[in-house]
């Protein structure tokens, strides 16, 4: 499958500046799962810029 990275990028809510997945969906999920966190697409604006990717945090924004 061919990745998408310059469309992926139009939409990608992270904004760590030093990111090298930004754009490849398919590496930043792999990342976050590896650490037992989610990607900042699963957050919303204000969650995302806490830097904090964990479940908890997720499951709190959401509830």
């Amino acid at each position: 499958m061919e990745c998408k990275q310059e469309e992926n990028k139009k939409s990608c809510k992270c904004t760590y500046a030093g990111c090298s997945r930004s754009g490849k969906c398919c590496e930043c999920v792999r990342y976050h799962r590896n650490r037992r966190e989610l990607p900042a697409c699963f957050f919303s604006v204000s969650g995302e810029k806490s830097y904090d990717r964990s479940f908890e945090k997720f499951v709190e924004e959401n509830s």
